[in-house]
């Protein structure tokens, strides 16, 4: 690329000493779909073309809906329409639910080649011979082991941490800069083809990927940043910037985040790691230890929790995003709101997680609106109000779960991905069909079965919608090949993969979160998302038989020391029923506190 004569300013390049740039994790972590036709093996000059082909589809605002998309990239209209409930999940900002901008729909298209691997070398030949369910399709070596074998094996001291894999997608994101900036690029009229410009408009698309400073909130504008853009006026179109120099500029703050990385490992490997280390996996904590960290970018950790109980509430979770990382034997309890949350090598435990979702701010300003001027508003204005609030309402963001075996997970979601899982169950109330790809092993799904006091706030506060609970129509993608993840940029093929089955109505349960947790939990019949008919009757069929029981029990004609026989009995079966099903470990806790 060369330099462009359009702004004979030439800004200072360097990055800023008191920020620092990060790659946004969130497309990286919850924005890769394992679908064939979304891989290329030159996404560059691919990319080019495609978005040609997209912007003369596109409506006069370069965007485009799942149709459009399904006809360019030759995909099912379903797909389509995953790759566009998927892109408004990981984008920084609000945007319409049905079309998305073309830039950032190329960007999105370049990443799916992105794979993580192990920055260190994986030592452990004997644990990767023993493959399960298999590998991962995007993290490689790993995901080869059980969540349990991880734990007992020396490959745990190689797990990448935090650090590790920002670091990892910084070097992602350098090495295929140039191309990515070609892509928004657009040439100055008059001028040669090489001379490329991007507007500020095109600029702030990087935002998409990159996040600068050490806050790194979402929605925060990258142009205002940068030395091309910042303190433009807002009156006034602003001068575009030399492709070139957005290039250089990027690159000289990538650099200067990887060796900030550098030094902070260096000095952790050389020193003693305090409590305030962000990226240190918590592994193989005690329960006395402390179990949660929070990064400096509004991420919390949960990780190394064993055989305890572990509760957070809103109060408690400072940022928008959580991870549930390598926790066994356990319940976890997250009842609060969230934008992002992921839960990962997790085996035999219970994760509650209150709702994720987008935070709509806004939905406070149309709820005074209806509140106060609807009865006086015109019919066209209360359609507006009616659009808008939809629009505000589909806003979604998302729920992974990787790499777990008998899991547990009861969540209120937008959106949820399921890879590479055994033997869980899903209680969900989800508005968007369920996804789940690689190799999973006998899923299930069930509908969402809790209830606290603060739950239909926090539904509400992300924009949850109680009223469309999709929970038994999950989309299963292809199968990862296990013979080909590591070498394949995505590990994709076209096996078809194992779905999830639905719980029985007859071994269906609600969920009671323990009142020990520190507030008035409330009763489960306040559940937001009605149970379907057949679990609803199911449900009656037992309380009306417990009661049965009951009043049995109180009316049999049995002398006292029957009756100490029959308790006697109960209380055996119980307790081996509390064993069987992991349960005995609630009483534990309850005592414990």
């Amino acid at each position: 690329m060369t330099e462009s004569p359009t702004d004979s300013r030439t800004p200072p390049l360097g990055p800023t000493p008191a920020t620092v740039i990060h790659p946004r994790r969130v497309p990286f972590e919850h924005g890769l779909l394992p679908i064939p036709r979304l891989i290329f093996s030159d996404p560059a000059q691919t990319l080019i073309s495609l978005k040609q082909k997209l912007l003369e589809l596109s409506s006069n605002n370069n965007r485009v809906d799942s149709a459009a998309i399904s006809e360019s990239l030759q995909i099912s209209v379903e797909q389509a329409r995953l790759v566009v409930e998927t892109l408004v999940s990981v984008l920084p900002a609000e945007s319409e639910s049905d079309s998305v901008d073309v830039h950032d729909l190329v960007l999105f298209l370049y990443i799916q080649s992105y794979k993580r691997l192990l920055p260190r070398t994986h030592k452990d030949s004997a644990a990767v011979a023993d493959v399960w369910p298999s590998t991962s399709a995007f993290d490689g070596y790993l995901s080869a082991l059980t969540p349990l074998q991880l734990v007992r094996s020396n490959s745990k001291r190689f797990m990448p941490s935090q650090g590790d894999e920002e670091a990892h997608q910084l070097s992602y994101l350098q090495k295929h800069l140039a191309n990515i900036v070609s892509l928004l690029a657009e040439p100055v009229e008059g001028e040669s083809e090489e001379s490329l410009v991007l507007t500020m408009d095109r600029f702030e698309h990087l935002g998409f990927l990159f996040q600068y400073g050490d806050k790194g909130l979402e929605g925060n504008s990258l142009s205002q940043s940068s030395p091309f853009f910042a303190n433009s006026d807002p009156n006034m179109p602003a001068v575009p910037a030399p492709a070139s120099q957005v290039h250089d500029w990027l690159l000289q703050n990538i650099a200067s985040a990887l060796e900030r990385i550098a030094e902070r490992t260096s000095s952790k490997e050389n020193g003693p790691v305090s409590a305030s280390d962000q990226d240190v996996a918590m592994t193989d904590a005690s329960t006395a230890s402390v179990k949660v960290s929070t990064s400096a970018r509004g991420a919390s950790f949960i990780e190394g929790i064993s055989k305890s109980s572990y509760a957070k509430h809103a109060s408690d979770i400072k940022g928008s995003s959580v991870k549930v990382l390598n926790c066994h034997e356990s319940a976890i309890y997250i009842l609060a709101p969230l934008r992002y949350a992921t839960i990962y090598g997790c085996s035999d435990t219970t994760v509650v997680i209150g709702a994720v979702g987008k935070f709509i701010n806004d939905m406070k300003l149309l709820n005074i609106l209806f509140q106060k001027i609807w009865y006086y508003l015109p019919i066209i204005f209360k359609t507006i109000v009616c659009n808008a609030y939809m629009v505000f309402a589909m806003l979604d963001k998302a729920v992974r779960v990787e790499h777990c075996e008998r899991v547990h997970v009861i969540v209120a979601a937008k959106r949820i991905c399921i890879a590479n899982c055994r033997e869980c169950v899903f209680f969900l109330g989800v508005n968007q069909q369920p996804l789940i790809v690689g190799d999973n092993h006998k899923l299930q799904v069930a509908p969402y079965n809790t209830f606290y006091s603060q739950l239909e706030e926090h539904v509400n506060e992300v924009g949850v919608l109680p009223t469309v609970n999709r929970w038994d129509e999950p989309i299963t993608l292809g199968m990862v090949d296990p013979h080909d993840s590591l070498s394949h940029p995505a590990g994709v093929s076209d096996v078809q993969a194992e779905s999830a089955s639905k719980v029985d109505p007859d071994q269906f349960t609600n969920f009671v979160i323990p009142n020990w947790l520190g507030e008035s939990i409330g009763s489960t019949k306040y559940n937001p998302f009605t149970l379907p008919e057949a679990y609803m009757a199911s449900q009656q069929r037992n309380e009306n038989n417990l009661g049965e029981i009951r009043q049995l029990l109180r009316e049999a004609p049995l002398e006292e020391s029957r009756k100490r026989e029959l308790s006697s009995a109960l209380h055996v079966y119980f307790r081996d029923w509390l064993y069987a099903s992991g349960n005995i470990r609630q009483l534990y806790y309850l005592q414990g506190d």
